[in-house]
């Protein structure tokens, strides 16, 4: 039977992990669970697995410029998410692509470092968030530590100041790497808004929490929800995909994005 509902599109950019917890395939999947769809651009290539990442092939500025452009004029995109950039050079593209398209929503997923703790970047490339990206996009998703090496500040509210200084409009700094019990989440808003969301504490760790959690608010803004339900909706949906998350590796478990479908109890 055809499907007659017109699903909105999400331009995902970002990088390939070739495990399947992160990156680009973790975008699709959290998109495709809200029933929206995912057209890609690959950043760069990566060798990881769920114990760590090794090493990032950034792919050329100019071949992600072509296939942002094409991919916009055939598909209509409602919504963009950005994951691993790869260099510096890349943001200038990325920066050409948004100003072209305005009206688009720009959710970033700062992914300085890996789920593992690698460095994904260097001075470089932080400037290039800083000081010309930040500012392009709707909302920005660090957790903590992404927070802090984003600003040099340390609670999350001088963090996320200084973020909204940098011109950041929305901005959730989640608690994932926190030592507390449960797990908080702050969302800071234009005119002072701020919102807090707890979520039990999950007692394993998992390859993909990030870009789970930032595609399933991109989705949700590709439907036309506003940021406050989007980044509710995207949180609750994202809880319960570690909650059945499942081992596909040796290391980190990996989110069970299609939770609904396929439940799983057995991750350990």
């Amino acid at each position: 039977m055809k499907d007659s509902v017109e699903r909105p599109v999400v331009l995902c950019i970002g990088g390939h992990d070739p495990s399947g917890g992160a990156g680009i395939l973790a975008d699709a999947e959290a998109i495709q669970a809200a029933k929206a769809f995912a057209v890609t651009v690959i950043t760069a290539l990566t060798d990881q697995d769920t114990c760590g990442l090794r090493r990032i092939f950034p792919q050329r500025p100019e071949q992600i410029a072509d296939q942002c452009r094409h991919l916009i004029a055939d598909s209509a995109p409602r919504a963009i998410k950005i994951g691993l950039i790869g260099n510096s050079n890349i943001i200038r593209t990325l920066n050409e692509v948004i100003d072209k398209n305005p009206k688009l929503p720009v959710v970033l997923d700062p992914v300085l470092a890996s789920g593992t703790g690698q460095t994904l970047v260097d001075a470089a490339l932080l400037n290039q968030l800083r000081y010309h990206l930040i500012h392009r996009c709707r909302l920005i998703t660090p957790n903590l530590p992404e927070a802090r090496t984003l600003t040099d500040a340390h609670t999350p509210e001088d963090c996320a100041k200084r973020l909204q200084t940098y011109g950041a409009r929305w901005v959730l700094i989640t608690g994932t790497h926190d030592e507390t019990q449960e797990v908080v989440n702050r969302l800071y808003g234009p005119d002072g808004f701020q919102q807090e969301w707890s979520w039990p504490r999950l007692p394993d760790t998992y390859h993909g929490s990030g870009c789970t959690l930032a595609s399933a608010i991109a989705a949700r803004l590709a439907w036309g929800m506003e940021m406050v339900e989007a980044v509710a909706s995207g949180q609750f949906y994202t809880w319960q995909s570690l909650q059945h998350a499942f081992r596909s590796g040796r290391c980190q478990l990996t989110p069970n994005r299609f939770h609904d479908l396929h439940p799983s109890d057995t991750a350990r």
